[in-house]
């Protein structure tokens, strides 16, 4: 029990270290940074590739199947653009944003000189017309104000286009204390997973290589994952990535996906139409073990596995997640049962992928 509880207390140290790091597409260093601290001591050996995705190997089976467990580092934030006469900053959104989320939130903006917190501004409601009032804010006409009164004071200060910009929140564990708040849950979460997996097979016997990797760019195109997939050549792989949660007002019904009910495996999405055999085997393990599990299909977006699954002559996959509300927002909450869940589905999963279940597998024999 005493092992138990320390293993609670260092898992919510980690999810809080990973959320808080500042890491966009593109800028993805500090994340990595934790993830490389984590995956140390679990790994038989630490790689990357040239744009900066890494991977920590865990070799059971020296020469087996290799089997990627792929979250992403990177969140969604905003690039500076430009500095006006007057000190604010124009943006370029770094992924997808719903402008309906960001007015009035607060920022960091990562200068060369260090860290200056802003807030999203626009236009005076004010001043605006009705009609105007009954539109949406767009995020071109959006800003951000560091409270400088000039370009020359907002480049003394530091800032320069192409800065990176990230959403500003603190970590919070609330009054339930298995959900826990902060930004970046897309997808620090899949990361601490990646890592999960591998604790859950320390000491344990396996017939495989298992590649924990944290990619880049996945919010602005999958790019990591392509080159990782090239890296790594998996045999097998799993995008480890948040999904919806519905269990909020007027989401009932739209597809499934409740917090604390079990991680969700991806039946469909805009990228990827899943293994049927890989499916069924994670399904399989999973009423085994008697781990609950949700289902998601969604005819837009997409993880990873969109981009790893084509690489070569195809790579069986499957996309398994975590229901997380208010993602691509400044603030998501996430169940950390679905987390560990998925976790300890995974690593028995991973137990039964020898070189004759894979050969089954990629030749699509029951």
């Amino acid at each position: 029990m005493e092992r138990e509880a320390q293993l609670v207390d260092q898992r919510l140290k980690m999810y809080e270290e990973l959320t808080s790091a500042n890491g966009i597409s593109g800028f993805e260093e500090p994340v990595r940074q934790v993830m490389r601290k984590y995956l140390e001591p679990l790994c038989d050996e630490i790689i990357s590739d040239n744009l900066g995705s890494i991977a920590g190997i865990k070799k059971g089976q020296a020469g087996g199947p290799r089997i990627m467990l792929a979250g992403h580092l990177d969140e969604v934030g905003w690039m500076v653009t430009q500095i006006t006469d007057k000190g604010f900053l124009k943006i370029q959104p770094v992924g997808g944003w719903w402008s309906q989320v960001m007015l009035a939130q607060r920022v960091k903006v990562l200068t060369r000189k260090g860290e200056l917190i802003g807030v999203v501004g626009s236009k005076p409601p004010h001043i605006l017309t009705q009609e105007e009032r009954n539109k949406v804010v767009q995020i071109k006409d959006m800003f951000i104000d560091i409270g400088a009164s000039s370009k020359e004071e907002a480049q003394e200060w530091g800032v320069r286009p192409g800065d990176p910009i990230v959403p500003y929140c603190d970590f919070h564990v609330m009054p339930n204390p298995k959900i826990l708040m902060n930004k970046a849950w897309d997808n620090r979460a899949g990361c601490a997973v990646a890592i999960m997996v591998l604790e859950e097979l320390k000491g344990q016997d396996h017939p495989n290589e298992v590649y924990a990797v944290g990619t880049v760019q996945e919010e602005v195109g999958l790019r990591g994952a392509t080159t990782m997939a090239n890296t790594i050549e998996p045999d097998i792989a799993f995008a480890l990535d948040v999904g919806l949660a519905t269990d909020v007002p007027g989401g009932d019904g739209q597809v499934e996906g409740k917090m604390g009910a079990g991680p969700l495996i991806m039946i469909y999405d805009a990228s990827m139409v899943p293994h049927r055999g890989l499916r069924d085997l994670v399904i399989d393990t999973a009423e085994e073990l008697e781990i609950p599990i949700q289902f998601q299909a969604m005819a837009g977006g997409g993880t990873d596995a969109g981009r790893i699954h084509i690489q070569g002559r195809g790579v069986p996959s499957l996309a398994v997640g975590f229901a997380t509300r208010y993602i691509h927002s400044h603030a998501a909450l996430i169940h950390r049962d679905d987390m560990e869940n998925a976790a300890k589905l995974l690593a028995a999963v991973i137990k039964k992928l020898d070189a004759e279940t894979v050969a089954r597998l990629k030749n699509n024999l029951s």
